[in-house]
């Protein structure tokens, strides 16, 4: 049975967020984009690519006068402007115009890009989103954040550009590898830390189900992320507010992910970002030592690092001041009060980001302590 959200901007109806086991309602969710005479063009990687996009050709097909396939390399290394340019000429080759529509169907790298790429392309055209990642689904597919790296810096160039629909076949999950699908786990987790104690807590309940991958489990955890994520957006749509407490944990992963020349998924960084913006928490005495642990200790279960070897402190500290975050020359850190509650904090200082830093910065020296 399929469940809806609806997201508003300025209280109008933008899109709807479906959540569904399969493709069958699809057709029907397209109908009013009278695609007859159109065409689509699905945006894949090569790892959904090759096992399910040309499925997805075939429903689409019955649809529009004509599917074509842009398939790139998967990987965050390639989430660039070269591979938008490569974009660009397919569309152009394939005689894409503005009313014709483009599809992202995988993970949050292809939802990025392909976002970035129908905001710009002919000035504008339309594209819905189909995450077929965790982290897509509970996070990047909604709220039309779009872009891509530059330089190896995170999201640099991008638009805010709304998709016209964003349809999540939950059963996709099935094919995820496990540790894609604990990479999205950061992000849910990220959710009850920030912004729903209740909702941290029904995690804690559930995780035995959540490993089993549980469908109903997962798909009341699923629609809980994305109805937090719709009333922020919705608040903040351009992030000038609120919606920057949905980058807790990304100020220094992003920084160790670039470090790390995207050795570790996007999750994993964010799992040690979570660890350091805790431990800066407890360092200003907004949460406690006890409250410390629990937030770093639940994201051992899905195995996400809680530490790691050889980092570059000083490096580290140096890329996070090239984040997109910074604003007047401050860093813009997302801190908890408590689990449940965040807030955003202008005053962290370079020796606290050092102490949070030294705490997950693991030594093979340790064990001979």
């Amino acid at each position: 049975m399929e469940q809806i959200l609806e997201v508003k901007y300025q209280k109008k109806p933008a899109y709807d967020i479906v959540f569904a086991q399969d493709f069958e309602q699809l057709p029907e969710k397209l109908e009013s984009f009278q695609l007859q005479n159109k065409k689509i063009a699905i945006f894949t990687d090569s790892n959904v690519g090759r096992l399910h996009a040309e499925s997805l050709s075939q429903i689409l097909s019955k649809l529009s006068k004509q599917v074509c396939i842009f398939t790139f390399p998967a990987g965050e290394h390639n989430k660039t402007l070269e591979t938008v340019k490569e974009a660009y000429k397919f569309l152009i080759e394939h005689h894409f115009d503005r009313n014709d529509l483009l599809v992202a169907y995988g993970g949050g790298v292809v939802g990025d890009l392909c976002g970035y790429t129908a905001a710009t392309y002919l000035r504008g055209v339309s594209f819905i989103q189909i995450p077929t990642t965790l982290l897509s689904q509970v996070d990047s597919s909604i709220g039309g954040k779009t872009g891509v790296d530059f330089e190896g810096y995170k999201n640099m160039v991008g638009a805010f550009y709304m998709p016209k629909l964003v349809y999540m076949n939950l059963s996709l999950l099935e094919t995820l590898p496990d540790r894609e699908f604990h990479s999205g786990m950061a992000e849910v987790l990220k959710y009850g830390f920030i912004k729903d104690v209740n909702f941290f807590e029904w995690l804690l309940s559930n995780l035995y189900e959540i490993h089993e991958k549980d469908p109903d489990v997962l798909t009341e955890m699923i629609v809980s992320c994305c109805k937090i994520k719709k009333q922020v957006v919705e608040k903040d749509p351009l992030e000038k507010g609120e919606r920057a407490l949905l980058n807790f944990g990304h100020t220094l992963g992003h920084a160790i992910e670039k470090f790390k020349n995207f050795e570790l998924l996007h999750g994993e960084c964010v799992a040690l970002g979570i660890v350091c913006a805790a431990h800066i928490s407890m360092q200003k005495n907004y949460i406690s030592s006890d409250e410390f642990y629990e937030i770093r200790d639940m994201l051992v279960p899905f195995d996400l690092p809680i530490s790691i070897t050889e980092l570059d402190i000083t490096e580290i500290i140096k890329l996070s001041k090239s984040d997109k975050k910074m604003e007047e020359g401050k860093i813009k850190f997302i801190l908890l009060k408590k689990i449940g509650s965040a807030f955003i904090d202008e005053t962290v200082t370079e020796n606290e980001m050092q102490l949070a830093l030294e705490e997950i910065n693991y030594s093979y020296e340790d064990d001979k302590e």
